[in-house]
This record gives structure tokens, C-alpha cells and sequence, in this order.
């Protein structure tokens, strides 16, 4: 049963902001006082360059592999483990740290995929990466891959209980755009580094 002890671990590690710790490190400004205000990776590309992005990217990667991977390590169910994942992501979303108000949960929850199986977070971390190369716009990118992870969820994990946590994580990450997607229908939405 203490195993269950792992959500809220990983809730309170998804918590963490990596963009406010590391724009405070380099001394940047506050993530959530420039551009978009969202505390990620692709806020932060924008005023903070490329080594504070890609710092951000890194550690919101870990935040979301981190409560998974000590979960498989510890020899929890797969449905603790899912469940630790998916509180990673909302920690990150609702920061008990930061008044419950994060980020987007895009890099967070595609650490969670890397934790619940390396080929299914690189195919997930892959399209993106694929479609921003397209299409150059962050949000774009985040909501069509967002589509895609379920059905990959879907065919590459074993797990009914990674399936399941990796859909939520999915619908949350369409939640958490709806801003973003009303801007896309608008044609209003910035481009990376813009």
C-alpha cells in the first residue's frame, strides 16, 4: 500500500519549475512576467536562447520519467506507476509550488513516456520534434502530436495501465492548449523563437 505514496512524489517533483530555477541560475527574467508567460521550454527559447530552453526541456523531461522510473524500480504496479507519471504531469500544470499555475505539460508528460517505455517516448519526442521542423509553430506541434500519442500508446506499449495513463496525459496536454488552439483557428499563433 506505500506504494501508492509514489503519486504525490511525483506530483510534488512535477511541481518543480524548471523554467523559474533555471532563468533565476542565468539570471533571466521570471518566465511567467515575458512573452506567452508560460513557464517552458519554448517561453524561455524565446528571451533566454537556446542553452536555457534546452535546460528547461531537459529537467521538464526528467520531472516526468523520474516518478515512473523510481516506481519501476521499486517494483510497483504498473497502474502506481502510470498514476505517478500522470501526477508528474499535473504537478507541472498545477504547481502546488507556484499557486497552481504551471506550464503547458508537454515536456513533462513525454518524460512520463519515456519512463513507461524508451521507444514510445522517442516516437512521441520524434513527432514533435518532426512537426516543428514543419511547421514551426510550438502549440501546432504539441496538439497533433498530442493525437498521435494514444494511438502509439495504443500499438507500442503492453501495459493497459501506460495506455491508459499515457491517453490522459494526452487529453490534458489538449487541455491545457485550448488558448493555443483557439489562437491556430485564428491564425494568430507565434512561431518558435518569435
Amino acid at each position: 500500500m506505500w506504494m501508492w505514496l509514489l503519486v504525490p512524489v511525483g506530483y510534488l517533483i512535477g511541481s518543480v519549475s524548471a523554467a523559474i530555477i533555471i532563468c533565476r541560475c542565468l539570471r533571466l527574467p521570471d518566465p511567467r512576467d515575458q512573452g506567452s508567460g508560460n513557464p517552458g521550454a519554448t517561453n524561455v527559447l524565446r528571451y533566454g536562447g537556446k542553452k536555457a530552453a534546452g535546460l528547461t526541456l531537459f529537467a521538464d523531461l526528467l520531472k516526468g520519467a523520474i516518478p515512473v522510473v523510481m516506481g519501476i524500480a521499486l517494483g510497483a504496479s504498473d497502474e502506481i506507476v502510470a498514476a505517478a507519471g500522470a501526477a508528474a504531469f499535473l504537478g507541472h500544470v498545477f504547481p502546488v509550488f507556484y499557486g497552481f499555475k504551471g506550464g503547458k505539460g508537454v515536456s513533462t508528460g513525454c518524460g512520463a513516456f519515456f519512463g513507461f517505455d524508451f521507444f514510445f517516448g522517442l516516437s512521441v519526442f520524434g513527432s514533435w520534434v518532426v512537426l516543428a521542423k514543419i511547421n514551426r509553430i510550438s502549440s501546432l506541434s504539441s496538439v497533433i502530436t498530442a493525437c498521435l500519442s494514444p494511438l502509439y500508446a495504443y500499438l507500442i506499449l503492453e501495459s493497459p495501465a501506460y495506455v491508459v495513463g499515457s491517453v490522459f496525459i494526452s487529453v490534458g496536454v489538449l487541455m491545457t492548449h485550448r488558448s493555443n488552439i483557439q489562437r491556430l483557428l485564428a491564425g494568430e499563433e507565434s512561431q518558435i523563437g518569435s
